[in-house]
């Protein structure tokens, strides 16, 4: 039984609803769904009656609720006084794999996790999304945000937030007068963007979106780093790329333009951690996190 499970037990007994739940806890409903069943497995019986209309405790659901709560108290208790005289504790240090694009979200993230008492410093590491999912299941890395993952052998998926995508043209084209940019208008620009390989989730959505909007974009070069992708779209001839949002708010626009489309693309965010991570590993790092999503 992990502190995190009961905590969400709490949640969705207070709000008797899974959306309300993981909303009040910044984080997606399947892991709360997720979390809560592994509990009801731990304990051998369940907690919460779910219909398609309804959300509701068992008898064995509000015999424990009273438990939980006192649970969770006693820990804030215990977390208080072990931090009355925190200034002597060294800082604590998580080994996190990053992902391409996070942009202002890392940022403010890391500026959270120093903030605590004691601070938690953060080594980050730099891989493709199944290096780090792979390390973070054989313990060398405690935590890895990755993007457009459903599952993965070893790890908890948690989903974080969603990141809007923004099309990248160059300043000069018509597109770039538009506010929103229908998909559509796009057919007649090939599409620089990373191999499948690289990066599987953002290739498939972006080439499906095209699909829905009735084309199949003609691929060409895209260098490895996205100043040099930027700069060729700026120069000429016209092609098109994409961006994620919190990316690009850390770049200033010039030569080349940063539009939503319409429809909108997004994609999901999630922090990828051991299946058997314990609490007090990964609390900084998801309290970090929450704060990071409520701030905006």
């Amino acid at each position: 039984m992990e502190l995190r499970q009961i905590e969400y037990f709490v949640a969705v007994a207070e709000h008797l609803h899974f959306g309300r739940a993981a909303e009040a806890l910044s984080i997606g409903q399947p892991a709360v769904s997720q979390q809560l069943a592994r509990l009801e497995r731990e304990l051998g019986v369940e907690l919460i009656d779910r219909t398609p209309r309804s959300v509701r405790l068992t008898p064995a659901g509000v015999r424990f609720l009273p438990e939980a709560r006192a649970v969770l108290t006693a820990v804030e208790r215990a977390r208080s006084r072990a931090t009355e005289s925190s200034a002597s504790r060294p800082a604590r240090r998580l080994r996190v794999g990053g992902s391409d694009g996070l942009g202002e979200r890392l940022g403010m993230v890391l500026g959270v996790l120093e903030a605590q008492d004691p601070p938690v410093h953060v080594d980050l590491v730099t891989a493709p999304t199944r290096a780090r999912l792979e390390r973070v299941a054989a313990g060398q890395l405690d935590a890895a945000f990755v993007r457009g993952v459903d599952s993965a052998r070893g790890v908890e998926l948690i989903d974080m937030w969603q990141d809007s995508l923004l099309v990248v043209l160059p300043a000069s084209s018509p597109l770039a007068h538009l506010d929103v940019v229908p998909m559509k208008a796009l057919a007649e620009l090939p599409l620089r963007i990373v191999e499948r390989r690289t990066n599987p989730p953002l290739v498939d959505l972006v080439l499906r979106a095209c699909a829905d909007a009735g084309f199949t974009p003609v691929l060409t070069d895209h260098p490895h780093h996205l100043e040099h992708t930027l700069a060729k779209i700026a120069a000429g001839p016209p092609t098109w790329t994409v961006i994620y949002e919190p990316h690009a708010r850390l770049m200033r626009e010039g030569s080349v333009v940063f539009r939503p489309t319409d429809p909108p693309l997004s994609i999901t965010t999630s922090l990828a951690v051991a299946e058997d991570a314990t609490t007090a590993t990964i609390a900084p790092l998801l309290r970090a996190c929450a704060a990071t999503v409520q701030s905006g």
